[in-house]
């Protein structure tokens, strides 16, 4: 079989033969590059191109496919034991993790200082708070288990220096749960992805005490590359959202990065199940480094499960508390990830690009210093006042009147955009900066919606998807979120990103409203999904004056 393609260089067309040679045993292929390739296609010879004969001998030691290719897998001739690098309850980052038929295995001579299983791992079931769905979910020895050296050995070692172990290189991180989340931009990018990379940038981060809110990166290195992603439980529409902003953030700030879903994962299950008949059959691979994230084990800790019902809580709060997170105040360890996707999408808002252009020193700290720096103070905003002011005050009103539920009052819609235009108006004739937009997130790019999260100071919004965006505004003085919900009805979502992030979070009862450390009890009365909303316009109004004052 052969195939003849076109292509060009600087000398003309040039031919490329790709043949195929097949033998009869048919378990040998051999793939050959003809030499009216090699000079313009491999190595292109000119006065001011050359390549050394070791870089030529490397690139065709690239195109060689075969039994004779000098690349390949190796298997390990030793057994490095598993240990953790940092734990807590849902995320575990481990060293020298196996996985051998889908067991996930902890190698070491005593299990004493490793967590329970059941704050690690489980099944990856969907999650369905109901006795016999919790009692599903709690993990057995066919999901993780441990095993002595000597149990290694006994299983995978062969009778040369060799083991049936092979390693999968790289730094990966396992997401272990179902699809049931992951298709929410919300629950994959301000939940699940924002506690990964808490966790991730915490866990190769010096504690300090001083880091905490320091806005100098200099303070900080920058943590090892994710080349991987795998999600064992979802395929690969599982994990997308239908506006495509799941994919879209996840190509944008991790673009090296392999992502693989649960048919990988079945081919890596497949590939170690062991038959009994055959001992050679008994193999496993091996993560060097791997972070496992596991919703139900997160939904067990204290934090996750009890206090704020948002599993990313865990991972932030112990790095936060282990001191290893920079600028809470103000998201700074988020940065890497916030200013990728700015600059993705070409964001030139003012204030998003004085964040990313200054090295912020840690000016008028000193005058907290004797104050503990704990949670609670920076999810009620405490430190703010140390940011930058911004440059212009711009109110984003995220409206939901073309949606399918969770709508305002027809009326209560118009006498809100009155009431903050009318606000505008005001502070424009006094000499102020100020701007309102009404935005339909559905009308608009998802490159524009985030230049829009990119320029906006305070953001308001019924509780719903698109205030997912608020993890992309900009660090200031009096960033704020106004969340309006259905009167009785509450949920923590992006309450607790938004505070996590350093900001101001009010959720608003039409005319009344609530800030930390107040807060309504978490419900769904009848009304919550409806599209009946009240809202006071003249109650948001002032607010919104009297956040930007300093007043509240």
């Amino acid at each position: 079989m052969s195939m003849m393609l076109k292509a060009s260089n600087s000398n003309g067309p040039l031919d490329i033969d790709l043949s195929v040679t097949r033998f009869s045993n048919a378990t040998t292929s051999k793939w050959k590059l003809s030499k009216s390739l090699l000079p313009g296609f491999l190595s292109p010879v000119s006065s001011l191109h050359k390549k050394s004969s070791a870089a030529l001998a490397s690139e065709n030691a690239e195109l060689t496919i075969g039994p004779n290719s000098p690349t390949g897998p190796v298997p390990l001739t030793s057994l490095p034991h598993t240990s953790i690098i940092a734990h807590a309850p849902g995320w575990t980052l481990f060293r020298n993790l196996y996985m051998s038929g889908g067991t996930l295995l902890i190698v070491t001579p005593s299990n004493n200082s490793f967590p329970q299983l059941r704050m690690m791992t489980s099944p990856g079931y969907p999650i369905d708070n109901t006795p016999e769905n919790i009692a599903r979910r709690e993990p057995t020895a066919e999901h993780m288990d441990f095993l002595t050296p000597e149990q290694a050995d006994q299983r995978w070692k062969t009778s040369s220096t060799a083991y049936r172990v092979w390693s999968i290189k790289g730094n990966t991180i396992l997401f272990n749960e179902a699809s049931q989340f992951l298709h929410h931009y919300f629950h994959f990018v301000a939940e699940l992805l924002f506690g990964t990379w808490a966790f991730w940038y915490g866990a190769f981060t010096k504690p300090s005490p001083d880091l905490s809110l320091s806005l100098s990166f200099s303070d900080a290195p920058s943590p090892p590359p994710i080349h991987r992603l795998i999600f064992t439980h979802s395929d690969a529409d599982g994990w997308r959202d239908v506006p495509g902003f799941d994919s879209y953030f996840l190509r944008a700030v991790f673009p090296h990065v392999t992502v693989e879903d649960k048919r990988s994962w079945a081919d890596l299950i497949s590939s170690t199940s062991a038959r009994s008949s055959d001992p050679a059959s008994h193999r496993a691979w091996h993560f060097p480094l791997v972070l496992l994230a596991d919703r139900s084990a997160a939904s067990r800790g204290t934090v996750g499960g009890v206090q704020t019902h948002r599993i990313a809580a865990e991972a932030w709060q112990y790095m936060f508390t282990e001191k290893k997170l920079i600028g809470v105040h103000a998201a700074r360890w988020w940065d890497p990830l916030r200013i990728a996707m700015w600059k993705f999408a070409a964001v030139d808002g003012a204030d998003a690009l004085n964040w990313m252009k200054q090295s912020f020193p840690r000016q008028g700290i000193t005058a907290k210093a004797d104050e503990e720096i704990i949670p609670s103070y920076v999810r009620q905003g405490v430190f703010q006042e140390f940011l930058p002011p911004p440059q212009k005050v711009t109110i984003t009103y995220i409206t939901r009147q073309n949606g399918d539920r969770r709508r305002l009052l027809p009326e209560a819609h118009d006498d809100l955009v009155l009431s903050i235009s009318g606000l505008v108006a005001r502070k424009k004739l006094e000499g102020h900066e100020w701007a309102f937009r009404v935005v339909d997130a559905g009308r608009l790019s998802r490159d524009e919606q985030i230049r829009v999260a990119a320029e906006t100071t305070i953001m308001l919004g019924i509780h719903g998807n698109g205030l997912t965006h608020l993890a992309f505004m900009p660090p200031t003085r009096v960033s704020t979120v106004i969340e309006i919900f259905y009167p009785g009805g509450f949920a923590r979502d992006y309450q607790w990103t938004a505070t996590a992030m350093g900001m101001k979070h009010f959720s608003v009862w039409n005319d009344t409203y609530y800030v930390l450390p107040a807060e309504p009890t978490v419900a769904y009365p009848p009304g919550f999904q409806e599209s009946s909303i009240p809202a006071h316009g003249a109650t948001i109004a002032k607010l919104i004056e009297d956040r930007v004052d300093g007043k509240i």
